[in-house]
């Protein structure tokens, strides 16, 4: 009988210069019908998880344990559970469950589900040793991949993999993207693999190397001019500002898909300038099982190569304010236990 847990918990929303989450004793939850308890290993650091703790999204459930790119191993199951068994490696990412009956989940887009619960945000998430997960919902992981290299594909690699998609890129295509985190450092990679151009605008000349070190065939600020322009962006920094630029140096007929939960104002566009010629502006909305399934597979014919910086629990503070300042190269990640 497991007696208790450590978990990072949120009592209520603050900047995280405050440091707003607290170290705390909890009993360990238990599986119900359908569901699996995870001991979680891993939990990769997301930036929906700053604009959780800080207040940005209007939080249904405060106390909250957030945290939703978990990786760890099946050692109970509920009622019904017939896969994944224990002893099984899973991950598990922000779509904690949809009601499976609606016109949008009936159409495969379970994303738009308006009865979709997601993890970390209406249900404890992975910032615990312990985690009760819907057994439908979560991924086997390549066995290629460390938990400490998984992680960071549960939700920066799944919407990275869901907004190239949705921008239509084409392989062979000329692709921008705009901010170089934990997402932008994943997609890059399949681009790469579908043999696009890619170029890579952000602000933070240590981020550019990266990207150059990655294969960037360009990478500049979003005020340069790049040396030919993208036929599709994504817009992964929540910064509207960042819209009009995008806009601009799009090529005709092209689409800029914005990849975040949430977004600065965005500055007026100017009709002639910046959508005509058949442009597309278009947000990206979490994301579906189907396309977690797929990145899944992808990353691990590919390989990708996740970079990652590792933090122990109880320093989940200080990193995600690392990576609000964008003092993070690739993707943060938790370790929850050894």
């Amino acid at each position: 009988m497991l007696s208790g847990m450590k978990a990072m918990i949120l009592n209520k929303t603050a900047p995280l210069e405050t440091s707003p989450l607290e170290l705390v004793d909890l009993p360990v939850p238990q599986p119900g019908p359908g569901e699996i308890l995870l001991r979680v290993s891993m939990c990769g650091l997301c930036h929906t998880d700053i604009h959780t703790i800080e207040g940005d999204l209007d939080l249904p459930v405060l106390p909250i344990i957030p945290g939703h790119q978990i990786v760890g191993t099946v050692i109970k199951t509920g009622p019904g559970v017939a896969s994944p068994q224990e002893g099984t490696r899973v991950g598990s990412a922000w779509l904690n469950r949809a009601c499976g009956s609606c016109s949008w989940c009936q159409s495969d887009r379970e994303n738009l589900c308006q009865d979709a619960r997601f993890t970390g945000f209406h249900v404890p998430g992975g910032y615990a040793e312990y985690t009760v997960l819907p057994a439908d919902f979560v991924y086997p992981l390549p066995e290629n991949f460390s938990d400490r290299a998984a992680a960071p594909l549960l939700c920066a690699g799944i919407i990275g993999y869901r907004s190239l998609r949705l921008c239509g890129i084409k392989p062979g295509g000329v692709l921008g993207l705009y901010g170089f985190g934990a997402s932008a450092h994943v997609s890059i990679q399949i681009a790469l693999y579908w043999n696009c151009k890619v170029l890579v605008f952000t602000r933070s000349e240590e981020h550019r190397e990266h990207a150059r070190k990655l294969g960037a065939f360009w990478a500049g600020s979003a005020s340069d001019q790049p040396p030919i322009g993208p036929q599709a962006s994504i817009i992964f920094a929540p910064a509207g500002e960042l819209i009009p630029p995008a806009l601009k140096v799009l090529e005709r007929g092209g689409t800029v898909a914005l990849a975040g939960i949430t977004m600065t104002d965005t500055p007026p566009l100017d009709y002639e300038k910046h959508l005509y010629h058949e442009k597309v502006l278009r947000s990206v909305a979490n994301s579906t099982r189907r396309d977690g399934l797929d990145l899944v597979a992808l990353a691990a014919r590919i390989p990708i190569e996740t970079t990652t910086t590792l933090f122990p629990l109880e320093e989940a503070n200080q990193a995600l304010l690392r990576i609000k300042e964008s003092r993070i190269s690739g993707a943060g990640v938790l370790r929850i236990r050894a």
